[in-house]
């Protein structure tokens, strides 16, 4: 799967590794990304794609709107991924 709007993905280096993000844009090897908590819509996160691993689940427009939603969607996530 390529990287692609409402795609989450793993951070799998740095401070944010092991963290669930959202890609917002995708921009031949970088991907701008958020999580909603730390890095929010306004100032979201550049990653090489090689520092992010891809999952199959994806988020709709409507969970994008806001910081408040995208949290709710990955921590929903978060816990299905666990069990």
């Amino acid at each position: 799967m390529l990287l692609s709007r409402g795609l989450v993905v793993i951070s799998k280096s740095g401070h944010d590794k092991n963290d669930l993000f959202v890609v917002l844009n995708f921009n031949g090897k970088n991907a701008i990304i958020c999580d909603g908590k730390r890095r929010k819509l306004e100032k979201p996160k550049t990653k090489n794609e090689k520092h992010l691993i891809l999952t199959n689940n994806k988020l709709n427009e409507v969970a994008m709107q806001s910081d408040s939603s995208i949290r709710k969607a990955l921590n929903a996530l978060k816990k299905n991924l666990q069990s």
